[in-house]
């Protein structure tokens, strides 16, 4: 499978009230192993960028003024996503941004129709409810090192949020529901020594639950849910 991990930054937080992207940033990923693979670029709005957004991404209206305008940089955007299934955190605010610069150009289909997507924010609320959820919680919480990031940057975000896909989503767990210390000690023991994974790295073994196991943890579920009113695991956040 070919995925690819984004990330955009922004003039403001709503594309309804005329605001544009101004950073895209893609990398690479096949078989859950990196490529090397990216994309990377910074992008003329021809509009100012809003004092709260330059506060969270730091990227300047001087720094912007000699950048290309989406047009010119949409076809290889759009080549480079075609048919993979993108990883983005928050989806619907990255996709709603792309989806309105495509639109004002004419003639591109929506993103959904040409890529799979997957949102990493609904999965980690799914997988950690009641938590806090946002990239610099999950670097902490899969012992990922993200000290060099002062502020949000397109491609450096996309980069940290391969590595929290990937531990997020390979790890295997008991259905047991026996209680050995905390989750997150566990998640940080498992995560303590993060490597990008290289060309030459084998590919990963996924290993899905059987019917057998599935039954099993619903019933196990259906059993909580009879004591305590609810279980965790089917809240929906």
């Amino acid at each position: 499978m070919r995925q690819v991990i984004l990330d955009t930054e922004t003039t403001g937080i709503d594309p309804k009230q005329g605001h544009r992207i101004i950073e895209i940033g893609c990398v690479e990923m096949i078989g859950r192993k990196l490529t090397n693979r990216h994309f990377h670029v910074y992008i003329n709005p021809d509009r100012e960028v809003e004092e709260e957004a330059f506060r969270v991404h730091g990227i300047s209206n001087e720094f912007l003024a000699d950048k290309p305008r989406f047009q010119q940089i949409a076809q290889e955007f759009f080549d480079f996503i075609k048919g993979a299934e993108l990883i983005i955190h928050n989806a619907p605010f990255d996709i709603g941004f792309m989806d309105h610069e495509f639109a004002r150009l004419g003639g591109y289909p929506k993103t959904a129709e040409v890529c799979g997507v997957f949102d990493s924010l609904v999965y980690a609320r799914k997988k950690h409810p009641g938590q806090k959820n946002n990239l610099d919680i999950l670097c902490k919480r899969y012992g990922i090192d993200n000290s060099h990031r002062e502020l949000h940057g397109a491609l450096l975000d996309a980069e940290i949020l391969a590595d929290v896909y990937l531990l997020m989503t390979g790890g295997q767990t008991s259905l047991g529901l026996a209680n050995n210390g905390s989750d997150e000690a566990k998640q940080e023991g498992e995560a303590e020594a993060i490597r990008r994974f290289s060309s030459d790295r084998p590919m990963l073994k996924v290993i899905r639950a059987s019917q057998d196991e599935l039954k099993i943890h619903e019933e196990r579920l259906d059993l909580i849910d009879k004591k305590s009113g609810q279980s965790l695991w089917r809240i929906k956040h």
